[in-house]
């Protein structure tokens, strides 16, 4: 009986060290409680990113403004992530575009509490003011950082024109950050054009887009309940601002006989009289003539989102601009189909004649066209939300985004040590 030959040695894969990583994320605190003016997808993104980095092993610490004078200095969201509120201004509410002047406070707090104690072994900011403050303490400790913008200043110029609130400098700050940090964290395609048309070299950012939690919002689950008087149900869901196209979804409406919209987001349901949009939206859909197939939910608590997505049978996402978008990933996981605007982040995460339909945005009539092929036809609703529900799960889930800027992290820390032995 001969022997077999030796196997050759397969040498063992060390594993890669638990990152020590530093989130901030100056006004969107992950704590915060979802549906008001300055909190929506960028806290979710905060906080579920984080959570997903913890569950890869690493240590994450989200530093956030201390907006309120009972908040402790660290609260632990979950194992592995702690929330640090950062004393910068005063201890209440601000609007975000009145935090600029503080972001210096918030810079040099980071920097004496990375002196005093360990410092992460990398910063990643999230939005332009963060990005500023991080910077700062960036050059003075000589650590790596990475920026992830949500929103630009030149987008949002571009739409909103004289209405855009934001502070004069903040295009030109915007493009300091890109070019003085190590990477840009772009959540789509239309941005990196975008940073690159503002000097921002498209070589320098790689583009992780934003998640969803496929557990929480998958087909199956509690639906909520409608009623019988209209044949077909669409849905438009997501804070209650101008830019989100609302009103484009109302004029469609009158070329859509058999259905209702129902409106969810903005204020309390007892505080919707009083709301400003509410009351332009109402009277828009009187001189439409479908006031009477206009519903508003209001705020909608985070638990219910799934099953009020479930009762629709087209969600519409017809915003004027869309830096990301939340609300299509959260309908295709839970198997609807979508019709959405083509603008910025939408562009990647609805593929147009599969999980549903890009239209023009500000068209009423081809978002109605675009609803009415799908209204006609349930084998082509079910399989747009089937071919969604897929695309979500491979490329959208957290386990996904958070490998992904795993990635950009560890090429950014190997790239500093080797500038750092260079010097």
């Amino acid at each position: 009986m001969t022997s077999s030959p030796p196997r050759p040695a397969v040498p063992l894969r060390r594993p890669r060290r638990p990152l020590s990583l530093a989130l901030v994320s100056e006004h969107a605190s992950p704590l915060a409680a979802l549906g008001g003016v300055d909190a929506g997808g960028q806290n979710v993104h905060v906080a579920c990113l984080a959570g997903a980095l913890a569950d890869r092993g690493h240590r994450v610490t989200v530093y956030t403004r201390r907006d309120a004078p009972d908040l402790p200095d660290r609260t632990a969201l979950r194992p592995g992530v702690t929330v640090h509120h950062v004393p910068a201004g005063p201890a209440r509410y601000l609007p975000k575009d009145e935090l600029l002047p503080h972001m210096r406070e918030f810079a040099y707090y980071l920097i004496g509490h990375w002196l005093d104690g360990p410092q992460p072994d990398l910063i990643h900011s999230h939005f332009w003011m963060s990005g500023l403050a991080s910077l700062t303490a960036a050059r003075e400790l000589r650590l790596p950082m990475l920026h992830t913008y949500h929103a630009l200043g030149t987008v949002k110029k571009r739409h909103q024109g004289g209405a855009d609130t934001s502070p004069p400098s903040r295009i030109g700050l915007e493009r300091e950050i890109g070019i003085g940090c190590d990477r840009v964290v772009a959540t789509c395609r239309d941005e990196v054009a975008e940073l690159e048309r503002m000097g921002v070299p498209a070589d320098k950012a790689d583009v992780v887009p934003c998640g969803v939690d496929t557990e929480r919002f998958r087909p199956d689950g509690p639906v909520a309940e409608r009623g019988t008087r209209h044949r077909h149900r669409l849905l438009q869901i997501g804070r209650l601002v101008p830019r989100k196209g609302a009103a484009v979804s109302v004029a469609a409406l009158a070329r859509l006989p058999e259905a209702e919209l129902v409106i969810a987001g903005g204020p309390e349901p007892g505080r919707l009289d009083d709301d400003p949009e509410v009351r332009r939206l109402r009277d828009l859909a009187r001189t439409a003539g479908v006031a009477d197939r206009v519903r508003f939910l209001g705020a909608v608590p985070c638990a219910d989102v799934p099953a009020v997505l479930r009762s629709a049978d087209v969600v519409l996402c017809p915003a004027d601009y869309e830096p990301f978008g939340i609300v299509p990933l959260e309908a295709m996981a839970c198997g609807r189909p979508v019709v959405a605007s083509a603008v910025g982040g939408q562009l990647d995460t609805v593929a147009d004649g599969e999980t549903g339909r890009l239209v023009p945005p500000g068209d009423p009539a081809a978002l109605a066209d675009a609803v009415a092929g799908l209204l006609a036809d349930p084998g082509l609703r079910e399989a747009y939300g089937a071919a969604g529900r897929r695309r979500v799960t491979s490329r959208f889930g957290w386990d996904h985004v958070a490998a992904a800027t795993e990635r950009a992290y560890r090429a950014t820390l190997a790239r500093h040590l080797t500038a750092a032995g260079a010097t």
